[in-house]
């Protein structure tokens, strides 16, 4: 028999329970002691499946057992039924725990059994069975007794389920924002500027498989914006409102390539001090942008390859399978058919990826798009410095249409930026003016342009009539200026390299690489 007591306390701790653990330990504690008995286990249905949850007097693997509910008749009749089932002492259906309860290795004795299932609005949650070595144990029990224990049992089970699910919500949710916090959401908003017919094609084609949810790959040299190409497409794609996941797989070491794209569990590796989640699975619902694909080593793109076929992961560590939904967007500066042919990529999952191939043009290749991205760096760049305004000067903006731009988009960004610090000296009633003079870092890497550099800043004019080399003409110009500010400055270099926004050690060093001879007295 079950005491009205013994209900009462069973409520009572059910009702205390804090943690999820706690809960699940605690519901097998009180049925325990409700109904005496020499093991309990609490078990989850999933599908065809039951999973324990907690239990005691069982041997310890228990725990990581799967039990098929259909390979196990006295389950079946379990989970058949709306009401406790008790089986008759010397039943002769095989007991799944056999050979598991502690102390009686080689098998059951005759014992008592019976087994509660746990419904919560008609729907069933799982199971909890109760053995005795007591043959009978369970026969005097009040059926309307077993039927309020099971009632509390599931409404705890079900209160337990929901909490879990909503801490693994939460804790997804914090993981997520953490991502985004370093990628995504430090990242300022932009769009992608180009009336080129380049970027125009490219355009067309972004809109074109945005919401296809196909498997893009992405190719183009560095700096061409290849990431902007993968934010926009997730943008215009059907999983908008999910995350996009930012994944550089040339700079994971090739040891935790697994572990940063499927996540592990504590322990799983040496530094494994914590549980993590993979990329995969903060992307679920959403886009996991795999940048620089081409450096992944080929032991890890077997893995990759598996994850993007089945939509399955596992956890470094873990023995669960775990479903995923993603689209992948893969981006490299490689050409990975010459990475196939010589078989430094896996020829699989080169055609896994490149099921719609985007080339994004070059720089070169965009004409009359460089003034357009000048201006639109300028004026986040007169934002960031708290500029009144921020303009090119005509013969800056002619530089600028004449190099070639080897490092494309990137490389005209930062030259904007270091200009726009030196510029900041020469302000006039609120306008900062970007002069040749300002453009530095474009010498090493300029080539000859397609038309003649005709005409220098007034400041400096050079006795060429017509100046075929544009390398050499910026060379004669920053020579010509250096000696001017040295003359200005009486010869002194800290002075000259303050009047032109330099540092000593770097003015020293462009002097002597232009054959200024850097004495006390300046020659030339």
């Amino acid at each position: 028999m079950i005491s009205t007591d013994a209900l009462l306390r069973f409520a009572l701790d059910l009702a205390s329970a804090v943690t999820l653990e706690d809960r699940f330990e605690r519901l097998i504690r009180a049925i325990r002691a409700a109904v005496d008995c020499d093991a309990v286990v609490l078990l989850e249905r999933k599908g065809d499946l039951l999973l324990p949850l907690a239990q005691q007097g069982l041997m310890d693997d228990v725990m990581g057992r799967r039990f098929n509910i259909s390979e196990h008749p006295r389950f079946t009749e379990i989970c058949d039924a709306y009401q406790p089932v008790r089986f008759p002492t010397g039943c002769t259906l095989p007991d799944p725990y056999d050979g598991m309860v502690s102390g009686f290795d080689d098998g059951l004795p005759v014992h008592a059994c019976m087994g509660i299932p746990l419904y919560v609005q008609g729907n069933m949650l799982g199971v909890v069975t109760l053995d005795s070595m007591t043959p009978g144990a369970f026969d005097s029990i009040d059926a309307r007794a077993l039927e309020i224990v099971g009632t509390m049992a599931a409404m705890s089970l079900n209160t337990a389920m929901l909490l879990a699910r909503l801490e693994r919500k939460s804790k997804h949710a914090e993981e997520l924002l953490v991502e985004l916090s370093e990628d995504a959401l430090n990242k300022e908003a932009t769009e992608m500027i180009g009336q080129s017919q380049a970027m125009l094609t490219l355009k067309q084609h972004l809109e074109l498989v945005a919401p296809a949810d196909l498997a893009v790959l992405i190719e183009g040299e560095t700096g061409v914006g290849k990431e902007l190409v993968a934010r926009t497409l997730h943008r215009a794609s059907k999983r908008a409102q999910a995350p996009m996941v930012y994944v550089n797989c040339a700079a994971i070491p090739e040891n935790l390539i697994e572990s940063e794209l499927f996540g592990h569990v504590k322990g799983a590796f040496t530094g494994a001090d914590r549980d993590r989640v993979g990329k995969f699975t903060l992307a679920h619902g959403g886009t996991l942008f795999l940048d620089e694909i081409g450096e992944l080593p080929l032991e890890a793109q077997g893995s990759l390859l598996r994850a993007i076929q089945n939509q399955e992961i596992q956890a470094v560590g873990k023995d669960k399978v775990e479903y995923v939904d993603v689209r992948i967007i893969a981006a490299t500066n490689r050409d990975l058919k010459q990475e196939v042919a010589e078989k430094r990529f896996r020829a699989d999952l080169y055609h896994r990826l490149s099921v719609f191939p985007i080339a994004v043009p070059p720089l070169r290749e965009r004409n009359g798009d460089v003034l357009l991205l000048a201006g639109f760096f300028a004026e986040q760049l007169r934002r960031k410095f708290g500029l009144q305004q921020l303009t090119l000067s005509p013969k800056a903006s002619e530089w600028l249409k004449v190099y070639r731009w080897p490092g494309n988009v990137r490389e005209l960004e930062h030259v904007l930026s270091r200009a726009a610090l030196l510029a900041k000296n020469n302000t006039n009633q609120g306008i900062t003016r970007i002069e040749p003079m300002h453009l530095t870092g474009l010498v090493d890497a300029f080539e000859v342009p397609k038309e003649p550099f005709q005409e220098l800043p007034d400041k400096v004019r050079l006795d060429t009539a017509e100046i075929q080399d544009l390398k050499q003409a910026t060379e004669d110009f920053q020579r010509q200026t250096i000696q001017q500010a040295l003359d200005q400055a009486g010869l002194n270099w800290a002075q000259a390299a303050r009047s032109l926004a330099m540092d000593r050690a770097n003015l020293v060093r462009l002097a002597k690489r232009l054959g200024i001879e850097v004495t006390k007295q300046r020659n030339s």
